[in-house]
């Protein structure tokens, strides 16, 4: 049985890029500052890293990109912390092709959703999970039912939770029930998806957050966690109040400019632009994040 202590908050990365003529679209991957921004988050305490996810734009990157960010990654934490990648393939034998250069790039489990070039049925699903198994990696399976239209329900999860390498679900089915029912049929660990559920799914007895929102604020999110685990329920409900107004963009389609767009506000580390087919906020949606992350920042100065 494979182990990985998914505890505390691994943050799914952005990932910087760079005004490219010869990019696609123009713009290239700054490995530079994405190595940066990986000593940035565990330097203010998070668990690790979660590299290639959607919020990492993988679908955007080359086979060479995609491979190279997994490594950039790794030596950027250089131990301190763990590396979850994120393998997410049309089908198993991408998927399982991403997970072998995983493990051979150092990574220490990998992040994984059901295929997702269709709407795949229960016996396609689970040797999508089985074959991934066999790579040897700590498995993370990813339940997004919004954008994937695959649900991985609670007794799905417990038949794949019975796999050797499945250690971990990240649930962002966003129907905070499914915690502990999860637990009451399997002994996977269940971890805290939607930012903007975080504060629930902790208290109904999520394990860990692997989120998008840490990227602005990793030393809140930090504190939110460990409130909770140390059972200052009320305090962690405070900075959580203060904070989810912002972190509700984490649920929304465009969630990939606006967590930018907060990174270069709190101005702490780099955001930047997203490659296509991601295409730039409506002035509206714009200003609204201003405001939102700036109210953010604003309770973060008082206290």
């Amino acid at each position: 049985m494979s182990n990985l202590d998914l505890g505390g908050v691994v943050v799914a990365t952005t990932l910087a890029f760079k005004e490219d003529a010869s990019a696609p679209a123009g713009l290239a991957v700054d490995y530079d500052r994405f190595a940066e921004h990986c000593d940035f988050l565990i330097s203010n305490g998070c668990r690790g890293v979660g590299p290639n996810g959607s919020l990492g734009e993988y679908s955007s990157l080359t086979d060479a990109e995609r491979r190279k960010v997994i490594q950039v990654a790794v030596e950027a934490v250089n131990g301190r912390g763990i590396v979850v990648a994120g393998v997410h393939g049309v089908g198993w034998h991408q998927a399982v092709q991403w997970a072998e250069y995983a493990k051979e790039d150092g990574a220490d489990g990998v992040l994984a959703l059901p295929p997702i070039i269709y709407r795949a049925n229960r016996s396609e699903i689970i040797e999508h999970y089985t074959r991934l198994n066999d790579v040897g990696l700590p498995i993370m399976m990813y339940n997004n039912p919004l954008d994937t239209k695959v649900d991985l329900t609670p007794d799905l999860i417990a038949e794949l939770a019975q796999l050797e390498n499945v250690v971990a679900v990240k649930e962002f089915s966003t129907d905070i029930r499914r915690v502990l029912e999860i637990q009451e049929l399997c002994d996977i660990d269940v971890i805290a998806g939607a930012d903007d559920l975080l504060f629930e799914s902790l208290v109904a007895g999520a394990v860990g957050w692997f989120a998008g929102y840490p990227n602005a604020f990793p030393k809140e999110a930090v504190e939110i966690y460990t409130l909770v685990q140390e059972g200052k329920i009320l305090e962690a409900r405070e900075l959580y109040k203060a904070l989810v107004t912002v972190f509700r963009w984490d649920s929304k389609v465009e969630f990939v400019q606006a967590i930018k767009l907060s990174i270069d506000i709190a101005g702490q580390s780099y955001g930047g632009r997203t490659r296509p087919p991601r295409g730039p906020l409506s002035p509206e949606m714009e200003a609204q994040v201003r405001v939102d992350t700036q109210k953010a920042l604003d309770y973060i100065a008082s206290r």
